[in-house]
């Protein structure tokens, strides 16, 4: 079978490719990086979470996070402590420099998000996310 055009998931691939590695890049210049974004943005959207909700929220498993975690609470970024009521669970929540930081990469987010749709209508914005939505749910469990 002959392809006459690129398929879309190949297409969507690429372009994932070039937009993380463009996202990642700016980060990095604001003295982060995406798994560093990744865990401040969670840490921040839900105040004194554990370790287990944390990895379900950016992705990845909890032996990854836990690498994270350890280079982030060596920098400062944030602390971890045992839950009073389960001393099996680590709570963890992000210092005046984590804070900071959390700060400098959602300025970077933003302007980003708003490089990535100029010129892009709003109602063809929405178009793209419900199709993004929409590959997803066709290859999800």
């Amino acid at each position: 079978m002959k392809l006459t055009s690129v398929p879309i998931g190949m297409d969507l691939f690429r372009t994932t490719k070039v937009l993380s590695q463009a996202f990642e890049a700016r980060l990095v210049e604001a003295g982060g990086g995406l798994p560093t974004w990744l865990t401040l943005l969670s840490v921040k959207s839900q105040a004194s979470a554990n370790q287990r909700e944390l990895a379900g929220m950016i992705g990845i498993q909890g032996a990854t996070l836990t690498h994270h975690l350890n280079a982030m609470e060596k920098q400062g970024l944030l602390t971890r402590r045992r839950d009073p009521a389960n001393r099996r669970v680590h709570r963890v929540e992000l210092t005046d420099a984590g804070e900071a930081l959390f700060l400098r990469l959602r300025d970077v987010a933003v302007a980003f998000d708003k490089r990535l749709r100029a010129g892009i209508p709003d109602d063809q914005v929405a178009q793209v996310a419900a199709m993004l939505a929409t590959f997803r749910a066709n290859v999800g469990d």
